[in-house]
Protein backbone atom coordinates (compact mmCIF):
# COMPACT_ATOMS: atom_id res chain seq x y z
CA UNK A 1 0.00 0.00 0.00
CA UNK A 2 2.70 2.55 0.95
CA UNK A 3 0.78 5.17 1.77
CA UNK A 4 2.53 7.79 3.35
CA UNK A 5 -0.10 10.01 4.99
CA UNK A 6 -1.87 7.02 6.34
CA UNK A 7 1.89 5.91 7.83
CA UNK A 8 2.50 9.40 9.33
CA UNK A 9 -0.32 9.98 10.87
CA UNK A 10 0.25 6.52 12.69
CA UNK A 11 3.37 7.89 13.80
CA UNK A 12 1.69 11.00 14.76
CA UNK A 13 -0.69 9.51 17.08
CA UNK A 14 1.77 7.45 18.15
CA UNK A 15 3.61 10.20 19.41
CA UNK A 16 0.53 11.78 21.04
CA UNK A 17 -0.45 8.38 22.99
CA UNK A 18 2.68 7.64 24.02
CA UNK A 19 4.26 10.98 24.80
CA UNK A 20 1.79 13.86 24.42
CA UNK A 21 -1.10 12.94 26.36
CA UNK A 22 -0.76 12.96 30.12
CA UNK A 23 -2.02 9.62 31.47
CA UNK A 24 -4.95 10.61 33.38
CA UNK A 25 -6.58 11.98 29.92
CA UNK A 26 -5.58 9.42 27.64
CA UNK A 27 -8.71 7.40 27.23
CA UNK A 28 -10.97 10.23 26.78
CA UNK A 29 -8.68 11.32 23.90
CA UNK A 30 -10.39 11.74 20.58
CA UNK A 31 -7.75 10.61 17.84
CA UNK A 32 -10.08 10.02 15.26
CA UNK A 33 -10.16 13.08 13.98
CA UNK A 34 -6.39 13.60 13.56
CA UNK A 35 -5.64 13.28 9.90
CA UNK A 36 -2.40 14.25 7.97
CA UNK A 37 -3.06 15.56 4.63
CA UNK A 38 -1.03 17.51 1.92
CA UNK A 39 -0.57 21.36 2.75
CA UNK A 40 -2.52 23.63 0.91
CA UNK A 41 0.19 25.36 -0.15
CA UNK A 42 2.63 22.83 -1.31
CA UNK A 43 5.72 25.72 -0.51
CA UNK A 44 5.12 25.11 3.18
CA UNK A 45 5.90 21.43 2.92
CA UNK A 46 4.96 17.85 2.10
CA UNK A 47 2.84 16.92 4.82
CA UNK A 48 0.41 18.94 7.44
CA UNK A 49 -1.31 17.77 10.86
CA UNK A 50 -4.71 18.95 12.45
CA UNK A 51 -3.53 17.27 15.40
CA UNK A 52 -2.93 20.74 17.46
CA UNK A 53 -5.85 21.66 16.55
CA UNK A 54 -8.64 18.85 17.75
CA UNK A 55 -6.45 18.13 21.03
CA UNK A 56 -6.20 21.57 22.09
CA UNK A 57 -9.49 21.91 23.97
CA UNK A 58 -9.03 17.83 25.51
CA UNK A 59 -5.16 19.03 26.15
CA UNK A 60 -6.08 22.49 27.68
CA UNK A 61 -3.76 23.84 25.91
CA UNK A 62 -3.53 26.45 22.91
CA UNK A 63 -3.66 24.91 19.33
CA UNK A 64 -0.15 26.95 18.63
CA UNK A 65 1.66 25.78 22.27
CA UNK A 66 0.17 22.26 21.95
CA UNK A 67 1.86 22.12 18.23
CA UNK A 68 5.01 23.07 19.74
CA UNK A 69 4.68 20.47 22.16
CA UNK A 70 4.06 17.44 19.55
CA UNK A 71 6.94 19.32 17.38
CA UNK A 72 9.41 19.09 20.51
CA UNK A 73 9.03 14.81 20.17
CA UNK A 74 8.47 14.89 15.80
CA UNK A 75 12.24 16.80 15.68
CA UNK A 76 13.81 12.81 16.94
CA UNK A 77 12.06 11.23 13.62
CA UNK A 78 14.75 11.26 11.02
CA UNK A 79 12.59 10.97 8.27
CA UNK A 80 11.18 14.69 8.99
CA UNK A 81 13.49 17.34 7.83
CA UNK A 82 11.86 20.84 8.77
CA UNK A 83 8.78 21.30 11.06
CA UNK A 84 6.91 24.46 11.05
CA UNK A 85 3.83 25.66 12.96
CA UNK A 86 1.46 27.85 10.72
CA UNK A 87 -1.97 29.50 10.84
CA UNK A 88 -4.43 28.51 14.11
CA UNK A 89 -2.46 25.57 14.72
CA UNK A 90 -1.46 23.27 11.45
CA UNK A 91 2.29 21.52 11.53
CA UNK A 92 3.58 21.35 8.46
CA UNK A 93 6.32 18.67 7.74
CA UNK A 94 9.09 18.36 4.99
CA UNK A 95 10.35 14.92 4.49
CA UNK A 96 14.05 14.14 4.11
CA UNK A 97 15.32 13.31 0.85
CA UNK A 98 16.58 9.84 2.15
CA UNK A 99 12.67 8.87 2.93
CA UNK A 100 11.85 9.90 -0.29
CA UNK A 101 14.50 7.59 -1.74
CA UNK A 102 13.47 4.62 0.01
CA UNK A 103 9.59 5.61 -0.80
CA UNK A 104 10.67 5.54 -4.53
CA UNK A 105 12.77 2.32 -4.39
CA UNK A 106 9.33 0.67 -3.01
CA UNK A 107 7.34 1.73 -5.35
CA UNK A 108 9.60 0.46 -8.26
CA UNK A 109 9.67 -3.13 -6.38
CA UNK A 110 5.96 -2.87 -6.21
CA UNK A 111 5.29 -1.71 -9.67
CA UNK A 112 1.62 -2.45 -10.67
CA UNK A 113 0.62 -3.19 -6.87
CA UNK A 114 1.46 0.24 -5.96
CA UNK A 115 -1.46 2.31 -4.88
CA UNK A 116 -3.72 -1.02 -4.43
CA UNK A 117 -5.44 -0.65 -0.63
CA UNK A 118 -7.01 -2.92 1.51
CA UNK A 119 -9.59 -0.02 2.51
CA UNK A 120 -12.62 -2.38 1.32
CA UNK A 121 -11.42 -5.46 3.58
CA UNK A 122 -13.30 -7.66 0.61
CA UNK A 123 -16.66 -6.29 1.22
CA UNK A 124 -18.93 -7.15 -1.04
CA UNK A 125 -20.22 -4.19 -3.30
CA UNK A 126 -22.30 -4.71 -6.04
CA UNK A 127 -22.25 -1.86 -8.71
CA UNK A 128 -25.22 -2.13 -11.00
CA UNK A 129 -25.05 0.62 -14.57
CA UNK A 130 -26.57 1.37 -17.94
CA UNK A 131 -28.94 -1.23 -17.40
CA UNK A 132 -31.02 0.15 -20.44
CA UNK A 133 -34.19 -0.93 -21.99
CA UNK A 134 -33.27 -3.56 -24.69
CA UNK A 135 -35.01 -1.38 -27.12
CA UNK A 136 -32.34 -0.23 -29.72
CA UNK A 137 -28.62 -0.31 -29.52
CA UNK A 138 -26.85 1.70 -26.74
CA UNK A 139 -27.17 5.82 -27.41
CA UNK A 140 -24.54 8.39 -26.03
CA UNK A 141 -27.05 9.00 -22.79
CA UNK A 142 -26.06 5.38 -21.97
CA UNK A 143 -22.51 6.37 -23.02
CA UNK A 144 -21.68 8.30 -19.58
CA UNK A 145 -23.11 5.93 -17.38
CA UNK A 146 -21.83 2.87 -18.36
CA UNK A 147 -18.16 4.56 -18.25
CA UNK A 148 -18.97 6.26 -14.91
CA UNK A 149 -19.94 3.07 -13.49
CA UNK A 150 -17.01 0.65 -14.76
CA UNK A 151 -14.73 3.12 -13.30
CA UNK A 152 -16.13 3.37 -10.57
CA UNK A 153 -16.21 -0.68 -10.46
CA UNK A 154 -12.48 -1.08 -11.12
CA UNK A 155 -12.01 1.92 -8.28
CA UNK A 156 -13.16 0.32 -6.14
CA UNK A 157 -11.89 -3.12 -6.42
CA UNK A 158 -8.16 -1.61 -6.68
CA UNK A 159 -9.19 -0.85 -3.26
CA UNK A 160 -9.72 -3.89 -2.05
CA UNK A 161 -13.61 -4.01 -2.10
CA UNK A 162 -15.10 -7.45 -3.85
CA UNK A 163 -17.10 -6.06 -6.61
CA UNK A 164 -19.86 -7.63 -8.90
CA UNK A 165 -20.77 -5.51 -12.28
CA UNK A 166 -24.55 -6.19 -12.72
CA UNK A 167 -26.76 -4.97 -15.35
CA UNK A 168 -30.16 -4.76 -14.98
CA UNK A 169 -32.21 -6.06 -18.27
CA UNK A 170 -35.68 -4.37 -18.49
CA UNK A 171 -37.12 -6.70 -20.41
CA UNK A 172 -40.54 -6.83 -18.46
CA UNK A 173 -43.45 -4.27 -19.39
CA UNK A 174 -45.03 -2.51 -21.92
CA UNK A 175 -41.81 -1.51 -24.00
CA UNK A 176 -41.18 -4.60 -24.99
CA UNK A 177 -44.03 -5.75 -26.47
CA UNK A 178 -43.81 -2.51 -28.18
CA UNK A 179 -40.55 -3.64 -29.10
CA UNK A 180 -41.84 -7.11 -30.55
CA UNK A 181 -44.78 -5.32 -32.63
CA UNK A 182 -41.51 -2.95 -34.26
CA UNK A 183 -39.26 -6.41 -34.64
CA UNK A 184 -42.79 -8.51 -35.80
CA UNK A 185 -43.30 -5.11 -38.53
CA UNK A 186 -39.87 -5.47 -39.84
CA UNK A 187 -40.48 -9.61 -40.49
CA UNK A 188 -43.33 -8.91 -42.64
CA UNK A 189 -40.98 -6.49 -44.59
CA UNK A 190 -38.20 -9.42 -44.88
CA UNK A 191 -40.84 -11.16 -46.23
CA UNK A 192 -41.50 -8.44 -48.92
CA UNK A 193 -44.34 -6.65 -48.04
CA UNK A 194 -44.49 -2.60 -48.40
CA UNK A 195 -44.87 -1.60 -44.35
CA UNK A 196 -44.57 1.83 -45.53
CA UNK A 197 -43.86 4.65 -42.63
CA UNK A 198 -42.93 3.34 -39.22
CA UNK A 199 -46.06 3.89 -37.03
CA UNK A 200 -46.00 6.16 -34.43
CA UNK A 201 -45.36 4.51 -31.13
CA UNK A 202 -42.92 1.64 -32.97
CA UNK A 203 -39.45 1.77 -32.84
CA UNK A 204 -38.24 3.41 -36.18
CA UNK A 205 -34.77 2.04 -36.37
CA UNK A 206 -33.10 0.17 -39.12
CA UNK A 207 -31.52 -2.20 -36.32
CA UNK A 208 -34.69 -4.13 -36.20
CA UNK A 209 -34.15 -4.84 -39.95
CA UNK A 210 -31.80 -7.91 -39.01
CA UNK A 211 -34.28 -9.20 -36.51
CA UNK A 212 -37.43 -9.36 -38.82
CA UNK A 213 -34.56 -11.28 -41.70
CA UNK A 214 -34.01 -13.64 -38.78
CA UNK A 215 -37.01 -14.09 -38.08
CA UNK A 216 -38.27 -14.91 -41.50
CA UNK A 217 -35.16 -17.39 -41.66
CA UNK A 218 -36.19 -19.44 -38.61
CA UNK A 219 -39.70 -19.43 -39.47
CA UNK A 220 -40.27 -18.63 -42.75
CA UNK A 221 -43.90 -17.61 -43.59
CA UNK A 222 -45.67 -19.40 -40.48
CA UNK A 223 -45.89 -16.61 -37.64
CA UNK A 224 -48.15 -14.80 -40.63
CA UNK A 225 -50.21 -16.95 -40.24
CA UNK A 226 -50.37 -16.73 -36.21
CA UNK A 227 -52.67 -14.38 -34.25
CA UNK A 228 -50.88 -11.98 -32.49
CA UNK A 229 -51.35 -13.72 -28.75
CA UNK A 230 -49.33 -16.51 -30.25
CA UNK A 231 -46.33 -14.89 -31.97
CA UNK A 232 -45.85 -12.02 -29.64
CA UNK A 233 -44.51 -14.62 -27.22
CA UNK A 234 -41.89 -15.60 -29.86
CA UNK A 235 -41.00 -12.31 -31.01
CA UNK A 236 -41.05 -10.91 -28.18
CA UNK A 237 -38.33 -13.35 -26.65
CA UNK A 238 -36.12 -13.46 -29.97
CA UNK A 239 -35.95 -9.40 -30.58
CA UNK A 240 -34.85 -9.28 -26.88
CA UNK A 241 -32.32 -11.58 -27.47
CA UNK A 242 -30.89 -9.96 -30.39
CA UNK A 243 -31.26 -6.75 -28.66
CA UNK A 244 -29.13 -7.94 -25.70
CA UNK A 245 -26.35 -9.41 -28.01
CA UNK A 246 -26.01 -5.85 -29.62
CA UNK A 247 -26.00 -4.32 -26.33
CA UNK A 248 -23.32 -6.22 -25.63
CA UNK A 249 -21.04 -5.83 -28.35
CA UNK A 250 -21.56 -2.12 -28.09
CA UNK A 251 -20.64 -2.28 -24.30
CA UNK A 252 -17.75 -3.95 -25.29
CA UNK A 253 -16.39 -1.95 -27.83
CA UNK A 254 -16.14 0.78 -24.93
CA UNK A 255 -14.19 -2.11 -23.30
CA UNK A 256 -17.33 -2.45 -20.87
CA UNK A 257 -18.07 -6.06 -19.43
CA UNK A 258 -20.26 -6.83 -17.19
CA UNK A 259 -20.23 -10.21 -14.23
CA UNK A 260 -23.90 -10.75 -14.05
CA UNK A 261 -26.86 -9.87 -16.28
CA UNK A 262 -29.96 -9.81 -14.39
CA UNK A 263 -33.49 -9.98 -15.79
CA UNK A 264 -36.28 -8.67 -14.71
CA UNK A 265 -38.54 -11.43 -16.45
CA UNK A 266 -37.58 -13.57 -13.79
CA UNK A 267 -38.90 -11.54 -11.33
CA UNK A 268 -42.30 -11.89 -12.72
CA UNK A 269 -42.02 -15.93 -13.19
CA UNK A 270 -43.95 -18.58 -11.12
CA UNK A 271 -46.74 -15.74 -10.91
CA UNK A 272 -44.38 -13.16 -9.70
CA UNK A 273 -43.45 -15.35 -6.79
CA UNK A 274 -40.28 -12.84 -6.01
CA UNK A 275 -42.20 -10.04 -6.33
CA UNK A 276 -45.05 -11.27 -4.20
CA UNK A 277 -42.17 -12.67 -1.74
CA UNK A 278 -40.76 -9.14 -1.58
CA UNK A 279 -43.91 -7.43 -1.02
CA UNK A 280 -45.20 -10.34 1.45
CA UNK A 281 -41.60 -9.47 3.65
CA UNK A 282 -42.43 -5.43 3.88
CA UNK A 283 -46.10 -6.59 4.94
CA UNK A 284 -44.79 -8.72 7.62
CA UNK A 285 -42.24 -5.64 8.86
CA UNK A 286 -45.04 -3.37 9.50
CA UNK A 287 -44.43 -1.29 5.71
CA UNK A 288 -47.32 -2.12 3.72
CA UNK A 289 -50.93 -1.42 4.20
CA UNK A 290 -53.99 -0.44 1.82
CA UNK A 291 -54.93 2.81 1.20
CA UNK A 292 -55.81 5.49 -1.54
CA UNK A 293 -52.97 8.02 -2.86
CA UNK A 294 -53.53 11.80 -2.79
CA UNK A 295 -52.68 13.09 -6.57
CA UNK A 296 -49.11 14.49 -6.46
CA UNK A 297 -48.28 17.89 -7.72
CA UNK A 298 -47.69 18.19 -11.40
CA UNK A 299 -47.78 16.03 -13.95
CA UNK A 300 -49.92 12.55 -12.97
CA UNK A 301 -47.32 9.36 -13.10
CA UNK A 302 -48.65 6.43 -14.73
CA UNK A 303 -48.76 4.01 -11.48
CA UNK A 304 -51.30 7.17 -9.82
CA UNK A 305 -55.06 5.35 -9.42
CA UNK A 306 -57.92 7.32 -7.11
CA UNK A 307 -58.99 4.19 -5.75
CA UNK A 308 -57.85 2.07 -3.05
CA UNK A 309 -54.01 0.37 -3.78
CA UNK A 310 -51.58 -1.78 -1.63
CA UNK A 311 -49.57 0.99 -0.63
CA UNK A 312 -45.90 0.83 0.63
CA UNK A 313 -44.84 3.05 4.00
CA UNK A 314 -42.29 4.48 2.50
CA UNK A 315 -42.75 8.29 4.07
CA UNK A 316 -42.00 6.05 7.35
CA UNK A 317 -38.42 5.11 6.30
CA UNK A 318 -37.35 8.61 4.25
CA UNK A 319 -39.45 9.02 1.20
CA UNK A 320 -41.78 12.23 -0.04
CA UNK A 321 -44.76 10.17 -0.64
CA UNK A 322 -45.93 6.24 -0.32
CA UNK A 323 -45.48 4.35 -3.07
CA UNK A 324 -48.16 1.59 -4.84
CA UNK A 325 -47.05 -1.57 -5.13
CA UNK A 326 -50.18 -3.43 -6.23
CA UNK A 327 -52.33 -1.54 -8.14
CA UNK A 328 -56.87 -1.81 -7.87
CA UNK A 329 -56.84 -4.26 -10.14
CA UNK A 330 -54.64 -6.67 -8.83
CA UNK A 331 -51.49 -6.08 -11.07
CA UNK A 332 -48.16 -4.96 -9.86
CA UNK A 333 -46.22 -1.87 -10.11
CA UNK A 334 -42.84 -0.76 -12.07
CA UNK A 335 -41.93 -0.25 -8.34
CA UNK A 336 -42.72 -3.40 -7.04
CA UNK A 337 -40.51 -4.86 -9.10
CA UNK A 338 -37.73 -2.20 -7.96
CA UNK A 339 -38.27 -3.59 -4.46
CA UNK A 340 -37.79 -7.26 -5.38
CA UNK A 341 -35.23 -6.62 -6.76
CA UNK A 342 -33.10 -5.01 -4.45
CA UNK A 343 -34.14 -7.83 -2.26
CA UNK A 344 -32.83 -9.93 -4.19
CA UNK A 345 -29.59 -8.60 -4.37
CA UNK A 346 -29.83 -8.29 -0.69
CA UNK A 347 -30.28 -12.06 -0.44
CA UNK A 348 -27.28 -12.82 -2.42
CA UNK A 349 -25.37 -11.19 0.37
CA UNK A 350 -24.36 -7.14 -0.64
CA UNK A 351 -24.79 -5.09 1.73
CA UNK A 352 -23.44 -2.27 -0.43
CA UNK A 353 -25.61 -1.36 -3.47
CA UNK A 354 -24.43 1.09 -6.11
CA UNK A 355 -26.96 2.56 -8.75
CA UNK A 356 -25.36 4.48 -11.28
CA UNK A 357 -28.57 6.27 -13.33
CA UNK A 358 -29.36 9.31 -15.72
CA UNK A 359 -29.85 12.43 -14.33
CA UNK A 360 -33.73 11.95 -15.21
CA UNK A 361 -33.75 9.35 -12.67
CA UNK A 362 -33.31 11.77 -9.79
CA UNK A 363 -36.99 11.25 -8.50
CA UNK A 364 -36.09 7.45 -7.66
CA UNK A 365 -33.41 8.28 -5.17
CA UNK A 366 -35.47 8.41 -2.40
CA UNK A 367 -37.78 5.90 -2.90
CA UNK A 368 -34.72 3.53 -3.16
CA UNK A 369 -33.57 4.47 -0.52
CA UNK A 370 -36.53 3.54 1.32
CA UNK A 371 -36.81 0.53 0.10
CA UNK A 372 -32.82 -0.41 1.28
CA UNK A 373 -33.95 0.79 4.80
CA UNK A 374 -37.47 -1.35 5.09
CA UNK A 375 -35.69 -4.53 3.43
CA UNK A 376 -32.68 -4.63 5.28
CA UNK A 377 -33.93 -2.52 8.03
CA UNK A 378 -31.56 -0.30 7.61
CA UNK A 379 -28.10 -3.10 7.15
CA UNK A 380 -27.89 -2.06 3.54
CA UNK A 381 -26.39 1.08 2.43
CA UNK A 382 -27.71 2.17 -1.03
CA UNK A 383 -26.00 4.64 -2.92
CA UNK A 384 -27.67 6.40 -6.72
CA UNK A 385 -24.69 8.66 -8.78
CA UNK A 386 -26.72 10.36 -11.09
CA UNK A 387 -24.98 11.14 -14.78
CA UNK A 388 -25.87 14.21 -16.21
CA UNK A 389 -26.23 14.68 -20.04
CA UNK A 390 -23.46 14.81 -22.44
CA UNK A 391 -23.76 17.15 -24.96
CA UNK A 392 -21.91 16.13 -28.27
CA UNK A 393 -19.95 18.91 -30.60
CA UNK A 394 -18.05 18.76 -33.51
CA UNK A 395 -15.46 21.46 -33.63
CA UNK A 396 -18.07 23.62 -31.73
CA UNK A 397 -21.24 22.90 -33.76
CA UNK A 398 -23.76 20.11 -32.39
CA UNK A 399 -23.43 16.61 -34.01
CA UNK A 400 -26.58 15.47 -36.20
CA UNK A 401 -29.01 12.50 -34.90
CA UNK A 402 -27.78 8.93 -36.33
CA UNK A 403 -29.39 7.55 -39.45
CA UNK A 404 -29.28 3.55 -38.00
CA UNK A 405 -30.89 4.33 -34.62
CA UNK A 406 -34.00 6.67 -35.97
CA UNK A 407 -33.87 9.26 -33.52
CA UNK A 408 -30.50 9.76 -31.36
CA UNK A 409 -26.85 9.17 -31.55
CA UNK A 410 -25.40 5.87 -30.94
CA UNK A 411 -22.72 4.64 -28.57
CA UNK A 412 -20.83 2.60 -31.62
CA UNK A 413 -21.20 5.91 -33.48
CA UNK A 414 -19.24 7.76 -31.02
CA UNK A 415 -16.42 5.06 -30.56
CA UNK A 416 -15.98 4.06 -34.13
CA UNK A 417 -15.06 7.86 -34.74
CA UNK A 418 -12.97 8.22 -31.89
CA UNK A 419 -12.01 5.46 -30.54
CA UNK A 420 -12.74 3.92 -26.74
CA UNK A 421 -9.79 5.39 -25.39
CA UNK A 422 -10.79 8.73 -25.63
CA UNK A 423 -14.84 8.33 -24.71
CA UNK A 424 -13.63 6.66 -21.63
CA UNK A 425 -11.33 9.04 -20.37
CA UNK A 426 -13.35 11.71 -21.44
CA UNK A 427 -16.46 10.50 -19.92
CA UNK A 428 -15.30 10.73 -16.61
CA UNK A 429 -12.86 14.15 -16.80
CA UNK A 430 -15.72 15.87 -15.25
CA UNK A 431 -17.88 14.98 -11.97
CA UNK A 432 -20.74 12.67 -12.96
CA UNK A 433 -23.24 15.25 -11.25
CA UNK A 434 -21.81 17.88 -13.76
CA UNK A 435 -23.07 18.49 -17.24
CA UNK A 436 -20.23 17.25 -19.88
CA UNK A 437 -19.49 18.80 -23.54
CA UNK A 438 -17.97 16.17 -25.32
CA UNK A 439 -16.38 17.56 -29.06
CA UNK A 440 -14.97 15.05 -31.46
CA UNK A 441 -12.27 17.18 -32.72
CA UNK A 442 -10.85 18.25 -28.98
CA UNK A 443 -10.79 14.29 -27.76
CA UNK A 444 -8.42 13.69 -30.64
CA UNK A 445 -6.26 16.73 -31.08
CA UNK A 446 -2.58 15.81 -29.75
CA UNK A 447 -1.70 18.60 -27.21
CA UNK A 448 -2.03 19.05 -23.66
CA UNK A 449 -5.44 20.73 -24.13
CA UNK A 450 -6.44 17.12 -24.69
CA UNK A 451 -6.51 15.29 -21.00
CA UNK A 452 -6.13 11.47 -22.89
CA UNK A 453 -3.55 12.12 -25.05
CA UNK A 454 -1.61 14.05 -22.77
CA UNK A 455 -1.46 11.17 -19.99
CA UNK A 456 -1.00 8.36 -22.95
CA UNK A 457 1.26 10.36 -24.50
CA UNK A 458 3.33 10.22 -21.07
CA UNK A 459 3.18 6.54 -20.76
CA UNK A 460 4.57 6.10 -24.43
CA UNK A 461 6.90 8.58 -23.43
CA UNK A 462 8.38 5.91 -20.57
CA UNK A 463 8.70 3.19 -22.79
CA UNK A 464 10.79 6.09 -25.17
CA UNK A 465 13.13 6.42 -22.49
CA UNK A 466 13.68 2.99 -22.00
CA UNK A 467 14.49 2.21 -26.14
CA UNK A 468 17.01 5.27 -25.76
CA UNK A 469 18.48 4.17 -22.66
CA UNK A 470 18.67 0.45 -24.79
CA UNK A 471 20.47 2.44 -27.56
CA UNK A 472 22.91 3.95 -25.15
CA UNK A 473 23.72 1.23 -22.80
CA UNK A 474 23.10 -2.24 -25.34
CA UNK A 475 23.50 -4.48 -21.98
CA UNK A 476 21.80 -2.08 -19.23
CA UNK A 477 20.48 -3.96 -16.38
CA UNK A 478 16.77 -3.22 -16.01
CA UNK A 479 15.13 -5.24 -13.68
CA UNK A 480 13.21 -3.70 -10.96
CA UNK A 481 15.42 -4.66 -8.28
CA UNK A 482 18.42 -2.80 -9.78
CA UNK A 483 16.61 0.12 -10.45
CA UNK A 484 15.38 0.70 -7.35
CA UNK A 485 18.72 0.07 -5.63
CA UNK A 486 20.10 2.88 -7.95
CA UNK A 487 17.22 4.67 -7.23
CA UNK A 488 17.65 4.74 -3.61
CA UNK A 489 20.59 6.23 -3.44
CA UNK A 490 21.41 8.79 -6.81
CA UNK A 491 18.07 10.03 -6.63
CA UNK A 492 18.65 13.38 -5.51
CA UNK A 493 17.43 16.15 -7.69
CA UNK A 494 14.78 18.42 -6.44
CA UNK A 495 12.87 17.92 -9.93
CA UNK A 496 13.07 14.34 -9.83
CA UNK A 497 11.95 14.40 -5.91
CA UNK A 498 8.93 16.88 -7.14
CA UNK A 499 7.62 13.70 -9.08
CA UNK A 500 8.26 11.30 -6.69
CA UNK A 501 6.13 12.73 -3.96
CA UNK A 502 3.63 13.23 -6.51
CA UNK A 503 3.65 9.31 -6.89
CA UNK A 504 3.42 9.43 -3.47
CA UNK A 505 0.14 10.74 -3.45
CA UNK A 506 -1.38 8.07 -5.13
CA UNK A 507 -2.56 5.58 -2.71
CA UNK A 508 -4.32 8.55 -0.59
CA UNK A 509 -6.12 9.61 -4.39
CA UNK A 510 -7.35 5.85 -4.67
CA UNK A 511 -8.68 5.64 -1.06
CA UNK A 512 -10.36 9.00 -1.12
CA UNK A 513 -11.81 8.63 -4.51
CA UNK A 514 -13.39 5.04 -3.44
CA UNK A 515 -14.50 6.40 -0.07
CA UNK A 516 -16.31 9.29 -2.33
CA UNK A 517 -17.28 6.87 -5.10
CA UNK A 518 -15.68 9.65 -7.59
CA UNK A 519 -13.57 7.96 -10.35
CA UNK A 520 -13.33 11.39 -11.80
CA UNK A 521 -10.61 12.11 -9.30
CA UNK A 522 -8.14 9.30 -10.89
CA UNK A 523 -8.33 11.38 -14.07
CA UNK A 524 -7.13 14.56 -12.64
CA UNK A 525 -4.53 12.82 -10.83
CA UNK A 526 -2.87 11.26 -13.74
CA UNK A 527 -3.40 14.35 -15.93
CA UNK A 528 -1.69 15.76 -12.97
CA UNK A 529 1.22 13.49 -12.91
CA UNK A 530 1.61 13.33 -16.58
CA UNK A 531 2.54 17.41 -17.00
CA UNK A 532 5.03 17.23 -14.08
CA UNK A 533 6.86 14.05 -15.98
CA UNK A 534 6.12 16.02 -19.32
CA UNK A 535 7.99 19.39 -17.81
CA UNK A 536 10.41 17.38 -16.54
CA UNK A 537 11.30 15.83 -19.91
CA UNK A 538 11.36 19.83 -21.51
CA UNK A 539 13.73 20.53 -19.11
CA UNK A 540 16.36 17.88 -20.42
CA UNK A 541 15.79 18.96 -23.58
CA UNK A 542 17.68 22.28 -22.60
CA UNK A 543 19.84 21.06 -19.83
CA UNK A 544 21.37 17.51 -20.50
CA UNK A 545 22.44 16.86 -16.50
CA UNK A 546 18.31 16.28 -16.34
CA UNK A 547 17.61 14.00 -18.77
CA UNK A 548 15.98 10.87 -17.82
CA UNK A 549 18.37 8.95 -20.27
CA UNK A 550 21.75 10.51 -19.75
CA UNK A 551 24.80 8.28 -22.53
CA UNK A 552 27.73 10.11 -20.06
CA UNK A 553 26.42 8.91 -16.97
CA UNK A 554 25.43 5.37 -17.00
CA UNK A 555 24.74 5.06 -13.23
CA UNK A 556 22.20 8.21 -12.99
CA UNK A 557 20.37 6.79 -16.12
CA UNK A 558 19.74 3.84 -14.26
CA UNK A 559 18.57 5.75 -10.87
CA UNK A 560 16.33 7.33 -13.08
CA UNK A 561 15.14 5.36 -14.97
CA UNK A 562 13.46 3.56 -12.21
CA UNK A 563 11.96 7.01 -11.34
CA UNK A 564 10.68 6.49 -14.92
CA UNK A 565 9.54 3.05 -14.43
CA UNK A 566 7.59 4.34 -11.69
CA UNK A 567 5.86 6.78 -13.55
CA UNK A 568 5.04 4.19 -15.97
CA UNK A 569 3.33 2.04 -13.91
CA UNK A 570 1.61 4.27 -11.60
CA UNK A 571 -0.08 5.86 -14.96
CA UNK A 572 -0.91 2.10 -16.08
CA UNK A 573 -2.61 1.54 -12.93
CA UNK A 574 -4.59 4.74 -13.24
CA UNK A 575 -5.24 4.57 -16.73
CA UNK A 576 -6.29 0.69 -16.21
CA UNK A 577 -8.79 2.12 -13.66
CA UNK A 578 -10.55 4.73 -16.19
CA UNK A 579 -10.57 1.79 -18.24
CA UNK A 580 -8.03 2.90 -21.01
CA UNK A 581 -5.25 1.66 -22.73
CA UNK A 582 -1.09 2.49 -21.72
CA UNK A 583 0.17 2.54 -25.13
CA UNK A 584 4.55 2.28 -25.50
CA UNK A 585 3.79 4.40 -28.78
CA UNK A 586 1.96 6.64 -30.20
CA UNK A 587 1.54 8.01 -34.03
Amino acid sequence: MMNLFAEFETRIKAILADKVIPEDKREDADLTRVVVEPPRDAAHGDLATNAAMVLSKHMGMAPRALAEEIISHLKLDADIAELSVAGPGFINMRLSGAYWQRLLGGIIRLGGGFGRSNMGAGRKVNVEYVSANPTGPMHVGHCRGAVVGDALANLLEVAGYGVIKEYYINDAGSQVEVLARSAFLRYREALGETIGDIPEGLYPGDYLMPVGQSLKAEFGTKLRGMTEAEWLPLVKDRTIDAMMVMIREDLAALNVHHDVFFSERTLHAGNSGPILSAINDLTYKGHVYRGTLPPPKGQLPEDWEDREQVLFRSTEVGDDIDRPLIKSDGSYTYFAADVAYFKDKYDRGFTDMIYVLGADHGGYVKRLEAVARAVSDGRAKLTVLLCQLVKLFRNGEPVKMSKRSGNFVTLRDVVEEVGADPVRFMMIYRKNSEPLDFDFAKVTEQSKDNPVFYVQYAHARCASAFRKATEAFPDLDSTDATLAFKAENLIDDPNDLQIVAKLAEYPRVIESAAASMEPHRIAYYLYDLASLFHSHWAKGNDNPELRFVNDKNRELTMARLGLVRAVAAVLKSGLSITGTSAPEEMR
